[in-house]
């Protein structure tokens, strides 16, 4: 049996940025529906558009324009070669590698590294960095060439990959198979409790085929032939898991208290219940009423709202409301790849950051709000002129 979690009406692909030309064009729009499962409390995105077409060469997300995820990254790395004895006779693989924002600082170290990473445009940054790449997505087929090479990894990375892959069992499956006997799998993905309790819908989008709580993920992971043996509560996204995980017939490190810990939390919580996830549809209509309230006073008052940070979740969140450049302006962003082009849907345009001193807005809508210590540090200057910050998620807040 299926229950409904949320329905956000119709959107188009959030990482469709459109240029001037595809103006002229039709977008495509696809039902944004998430349901759940009540037999595995795993919750999934209604299937609408295939990851060939999410995934493509125009793909225009780079890990590397963040530097608070660099320093994630960073410390990961430090933090792993250090628990598990990684050196150079150890080897690294990582699906998703995106730009090799992560595998850089491997290869600094002298630790043999490969990168899985499907999208163009990001392979090739991450190839422009000296990393050897391969441009496919991952599951079984590619983890058993792989292997008939030699290729098998001492530790596997996934970063925010496991909720992007839609048949979740073969991308499993593909790790069990690659990690060596005593290898190790790292997977971080943003947490459903986290989702849920502090309503964070904006991160629903096409890309994203499922929402994961530790519970549904020890059962996934079980039936593909890997053990959870730690886990830990991070910050990033919101609020996300690190899940490390063995091969289950070879694995012997001890599963650790903070496991069984957090299983019991969420238990508790109630994410094995079809009674958790009753009420989010009202919480998101709340959220879009409070945050369209706000741009309309704003036009009426004759006041400038721009935007920053032409981020995924944004796209969700703009389009859900309604939103056009009527209310936003425009959208400042670093990354080259997205300026000059236009938000899917919303057709809001993204330009240089400098934009927003030319501009001087009144107000400056942080969309990757999880991101929102950074980003007030980068743009302190718009205090200049009193310029305020906005986020919309997970509550609106004027700052």
């Amino acid at each position: 049996m299926r229950l409904s979690l949320v329905d956000l009406g119709t959107a188009p692909p959030s990482n469709a940025y459109l240029s001037v030309a595809a103006l002229e064009a039709p977008e495509a729009w696809y039902p944004l529906r998430v349901l759940v499962c009540t037999d595995c409390f795993l919750v999934q995105t209604a299937d609408f558009a295939r990851a060939s077409e999410l995934f493509d060469t125009r793909y225009a997300y780079f890990s590397s324009y963040s530097s608070t995820w660099l320093e994630h990254a960073r410390r990961f790395v430090e933090g792993v070669v250090a628990r598990f004895a990684l050196d150079e006779r150890s080897r690294i693989i990582e699906v998703a590698a995106n730009d090799g924002y992560l595998l850089q600082y491997f290869k600094a170290r002298g630790i043999p590294c490969l990168g899985i990473e499907p999208t163009a445009s990001t392979a090739a940054a991450a190839r422009g960095r000296g990393l050897e790449i391969v441009a496919e997505f991952f599951g079984v087929p590619l983890a058993g060439r792989l292997l008939a090479t030699g290729q098998q990894a001492d530790l596997m990375v996934a970063n925010n990959v496991l909720a992007h892959v839609p048949d979740i069992n073969d991308f499993v499956h593909g790790f069990a198979l690659l990690l060596k006997p005593a290898g190790i799998a790292s997977f971080e993905f943003p947490h459903l409790l986290r989702l849920i309790e502090q309503s964070q819908f904006d991160t629903i989008y096409h890309e994203h085929f499922s929402y994961l709580s530790l519970l549904a993920v020890q059962r996934i992971f079980a039936a593909g032939g890997l053990q959870v043996f730690d886990v830990a509560e991070l910050p990033t996204h919101g609020g996300s898991l690190r899940v490390l995980a063995q091969r289950s017939e070879t694995g012997a490190r001890p599963v650790t208290a903070a496991v069984g810990e957090l299983l019991g939390r969420e238990r508790s919580a109630g994410l094995a219940t079809a009674g958790f996830y009753a009420g989010c549809q009202p919480r998101l209509e709340a959220l879009k009423d409070a945050f369209l309230r706000f741009l309309l006073d704003a036009r009426t008052q004759g006041l400038q709202v721009a935007a920053y940070g032409a981020a995924a979740k944004g796209n969700t969140l703009l389009n859900y409301a309604g939103v056009r450049c009527d209310l936003v302006r425009f959208v400042a962003d670093r990354n080259p790849a997205k300026q000059g082009h236009y938000l899917p849907g919303s057709r809001i345009p993204v330009v240089a950051e400098s934009v927003l001193q030319q501009q001087r807005p009144d107000y400056v809508l942080i969309l990757p709000w999880n991101l929102k210590t950074e980003v007030q540090q980068q743009l302190a200057y718009i205090r200049d002129w009193g310029g305020r910050f906005v986020t919309a998620v997970p509550r609106l807040e004027v700052a």
